[in-house]
């Protein structure tokens, strides 16, 4: 029985989904939502893949291993049909010595986004003789902009050595940039995989708000952490940020190297910095003000009664002021905690009432926390 006891004491402390769920910090000038806040919209459903590596539901397949999957989403740098070659396969891939026409472009642009990409090195198409930097070079570019190195970078680490490169223009590097924390490359002819969260540059007007980011998984194992850009993608020289458009292209250089690629999507992601209503970095005091009213106004409007002092109304009452005190909520609030004071009530209600009226008390929305019989 002792632990039976135990057990309701403990539930009798989580808020009551029935009744209005005020109990974590209010919404502030940088914030809509409160603290575990039951009025916040739930994440869509995503159904993911069900083998390694697969699209996601939510996912823009760019190349699945058809031939008309490569057609409709490929193109040249002028929109014509890329040169390109498609194996049957399931895969397309570069030929040798600036033959195809120059890289190869998406058709569709995006802007911040997961990126999955793989490509494979045939170990005798592999240009040895030509130096490091021929050996499979290909590139990842985000926007056209911003280059993942590809390249066949299995020997190129400290314990092994034996391919001598520059750190920076290996696999996994952020070109010219950062090289990769680790290299976990894989040996030519196996398949080798990119899994790139990208957030470009942010700009207002002239001003550079954040330089954005790029996070890499090479082969499932992390090699770029949030590095934040410092440049547009250049060779030798250091090329500052500069404004672009918001979207842009996938682009795969062509660097006179035979690559192959193959299982390519994204997904878009929505930048944080356009989260204008619930964001320390972002928010915006308006359209922050503007979302708690019209939270307030739902909230208030599913009350039967607002002017009977009963303790179901005060706590909605007091969930609704927490969003915007002000108005016909504010004078409602009052009028019901006035005459709710009046007359006694049993313990447990005026303990889950309090509750309420003590965060409201903790957040500054009302002065302090009044008497109750």
């Amino acid at each position: 029985m002792k632990k039976i006891a135990l057990v309701f004491a403990a539930l009798s402390v989580i808020p009551s989904v029935a009744s209005a769920k005020l109990y974590g910090d209010t919404p502030d000038a940088k914030h809509a939502w409160a603290v575990h806040d039951w009025n916040r919209p739930l994440p869509t459903r995503v159904t993911p893949a069900k083998t390694p590596g697969g699209a996601p539901s939510d996912a823009v397949v760019l190349f699945d291993g058809s031939l008309e999957s490569f057609k409709r989403n490929w193109r040249d740098k002028d929109g014509a049909p890329s040169k390109w070659v498609y194996s049957p396969e399931g895969y397309f891939y570069t030929v040798p010595n600036w033959k195809n026409g120059g890289a190869i472009y998406t058709r569709q642009e995006f802007g911040d986004c997961q990126l999955h990409i793989e490509y494979r090195h045939d170990p005798k198409q592999l240009f040895t003789d030509k130096g490091p930097q021929m050996r499979g070079n290909s590139g990842v570019f985000l926007m056209d902009n911003y280059e993942i190195q590809v390249l066949e970078s299995y020997h190129t680490s400290k314990e092994d050595g034996s391919v001598k490169n520059y750190p920076d223009g290996q696999a996994g590097s952020v070109y010219a940039e950062n090289p990769p924390l680790v290299n976990p490359a894989r040996p030519a002819g196996e398949w080798q995989v990119y899994d790139i969260v990208f957030h470009q540059p942010v700009w207002n007007g002239d001003k550079l708000l954040h330089p954005g980011s790029v996070t890499v998984f090479f082969n499932g194992v992390l090699v770029q952490d949030h590095w934040e850009m410092e440049g547009l993608t250049t060779h030798c020289k250091r090329r500052p940020l500069a404004p672009h458009a918001t979207k842009g292209p996938l682009q795969l250089q062509d660097h006179g190297c035979v690559v192959q690629f193959r299982n390519i999507w994204y997904r878009p992601l929505a930048s944080r910095w356009a989260n204008t209503t619930h964001s320390a970095m972002s928010a915006k005091t308006d359209d922050v003000m503007a979302l708690r009213r019209e939270t307030a106004a739902k909230l208030y409007a599913k009350i039967p009664d607002p002017k009977s002092a009963t303790a179901e109304t005060l706590k909605a009452l007091a969930e609704v002021i927490s969003y915007a005190n002000e108005g016909v909520y504010a004078d409602d609030f009052r009028s019901c905690l006035e005459n709710y004071r009046k007359s006694p009530h049993p313990e447990k209600e005026l303990g889950e009432v309090s509750s309420a009226l003590e965060v409201l008390v903790r957040c500054k929305v009302i002065p302090e926390l009044p008497k109750l019989k």
